[in-house]
Order: C-alpha cells, then structure tokens, then sequence
C-alpha cells in the first residue's frame, strides 16, 4: 500500500489548511489589504506546501526507496538516483 493511501486523511487535512490559506490571501486581495499582509500570507503558504512536500518525500524515500533496495540488495545506486530525480523536480 502506498504511503499516501496509508497517510491520506493526514495528507488531505494539510492540503485543506493549504486551500484555507490561498482563500486568505485571495480575501486579502478583495479587501485590498496592505502588500506587508498579503506577502506574510503568501509566505505562509510557501511554508505549509514545502512542509507537505517534505512529509511527502521523506515517507517517499522510507517506504519505496530505503525498504525496496534493502530488499532486493541492491547498492543503492538507484534508490539514490531516484531520490536526486525527486528533489530536483521539486527544487525547480
């Protein structure tokens, strides 16, 4: 079972929080609140989606990275390719 089947209501709560936020700044916007605000809210943001985006990768990399090349006796050598692959993409 994947991990983000095992983690979703977890995952679905950080992911509401993250809409309620956006919906924040959008209300921001309408109201035309102060650039100071609506900068702290995006920031805000930022954090909670790097947040979601670690708790994602690490459990990405315990669960089908480090078990499965352990498993198979492998190197590491792909699990390692596999996990830079991953956080370049994110990184980009």
């Amino acid at each position: 079972m994947s991990h983000t089947i095992r983690e979703k209501q977890k995952l679905l709560a950080r992911v509401r929080r993250i809409r309620g936020q956006i919906e924040a700044i959008e209300h921001a916007l309408e109201e035309e609140a102060g650039c100071e605000t609506v900068m702290h809210l995006i920031a805000g943001i930022r954090g909670a989606t790097s947040g979601l985006m670690a708790e994602v990768i690490e459990d990405h990399v315990r669960t089908h990275l480090t078990d499965v090349d352990r498993k198979r006796g492998a190197d590491g050598a792909s699990a390692t390719d596999e996990l830079v692959d991953v956080v370049r993409t994110y990184l980009r």
